[in-house]
């Protein structure tokens, strides 16, 4: 694959990444740590013929991008958790109209205004669930700044392939980090874009919610010929509201079973100093994801330079949860430590996927970093 080097922020870098994977839309509204997403793109979008819009708010930013993707194009908006939770009831109509929208999330602490220029990792559950309802988010997290890049790309397609808002995770640390990254040139990028499935057959046979129990809807843009109906309420193959009993089930089903049956078209982790673990006495297996990777990465080298054979799992894909591969290796390795930025967010996902009680956990909500010192004496402490 052919690359480039791009010297800029993770904020920046997601923001290059839109215009390169083909969005030609954004909406939102300025919020820390996140409105250099919307600063970049706002000068990137008008130049290319796309549109950056700057809403009187974040529920009308949501709004607009939404508007953008039912007219069939690739649409992004960007904010932080309280930008989140005021999107939330508008991206539920996103999951259950089906609509597909990539959702920049710079996380930072809370609830409510809480340390809006610290770093955070507080929005992990707020990813899972962002809206009311029976559905399965898709959330990526990026942990280096060409991750900023590659996981937005990689959101625009995911979310033209299930049809529906994909969220990535970015937290004001790296967002903010500046630095080189190495990433796909454009040409790549575009080569790698699958474009939106459309209905080409008679305008009267349409029905665009009419698809298999495990497949997305086949949403044509609108305008162009193909009659349906947008609607918030449950509805019938062509979009209507109904409230017949089998149809409302199998529309759920499917809202559910078009991401959970084709899990391994999401999951992708990293696995650093895991190749020689065998499960003997004494191993360690840490897990964390983000910003809180890099530090992860420089304690196990320096635990590994002491002796202690440590290694790094690091899941990019939050949502769904990886569970065959945490079950991996929290199947064979004894000590395991969760390190966030929160407390016990994603360490709960990795109780219950591996139902062991004995997960260690180093936790920070002070809006600081973890550092690599306060990982390899954590180490040291509990195992």
């Amino acid at each position: 694959m052919e690359t480039r080097d791009i010297i800029s922020t993770g904020n920046d870098l997601a923001a290059i990444a839109a215009v390169d994977a083909g969005c030609m839309f954004f909406g939102g509204y300025p919020i820390t740590p996140s409105s250099e997403v919307m600063q970049t793109i706002s000068d990137l979008l008008p130049k290319i013929g796309g549109v950056c819009i700057q809403m009187e708010d974040e529920i009308a930013g949501v709004a607009v991008a939404i508007g953008a993707g039912m007219a069939g194009h690739r649409t992004m908006t960007a904010t932080s958790g309280p930008g989140i939770s005021l999107k939330a009831e508008n991206l539920g109509l996103a999951q259950m109209c089906e609509v597909p929208l990539v959702v920049v999330n710079v996380m930072r602490g809370g609830p409510s205004t809480g340390l809006p220029t610290r770093v955070s990792q507080g929005d992990v559950r707020q990813a899972k669930n962002p809206s009311h309802g029976d559905y399965r988010s898709i959330t990526l997290c990026a942990g280096s700044l060409a991750e900023c890049y590659t996981e937005t790309v990689r959101a625009f397609n995911l979310a033209d392939r299930f049809m529906q808002p994909v969220f990535v995770l970015l937290d004001e640390t790296i967002g903010h980090m500046h630095g080189k990254a190495v990433v796909p040139t454009v040409e790549e990028v575009k080569k790698a874009i699958v474009p939106r499935k459309k209905f080409t057959g008679a305008p009267e046979e349409y029905r665009p919610y009419g698809v298999g129990a495990d497949e997305p809807a086949v949403l044509n843009p609108m305008f162009e010929g193909y009659r349906y109906h947008y609607t918030g309420l449950h509805h019938d193959a062509k979009g209507f509201p109904t409230e017949e009993i089998e149809t409302c089930r199998k529309l759920i089903q499917r809202l559910e079973d078009k991401v959970m049956m084709h899990t391994d078209e999401l999951e992708l982790n990293e696995e650093f100093m895991l190749d020689d673990m065998t499960g003997e006495e004494g191993e360690v297996l840490i897990i964390a994801y983000g910003s809180v990777s890099l530090a992860a990465k420089e304690s196990i080298r320096h635990l590994r330079a002491a002796g202690i054979k440590a290694g790094l799992f690091r899941p990019l894909t939050l949502w769904p949860s990886p569970e065959k591969s945490i079950r991996k290796y929290t199947d064979m390795i004894k000590n395991v430590l969760c390190v966030e930025l929160n407390i016990r967010q994603y360490t709960e996902e990795v109780e219950r996927v591996s139902s062991r009680l004995d997960i260690q956990g180093l936790f920070k909500v002070n809006g600081r970093p973890i550092s690599p010192h306060e990982i390899v004496s954590k180490v040291k402490e509990v195992f």
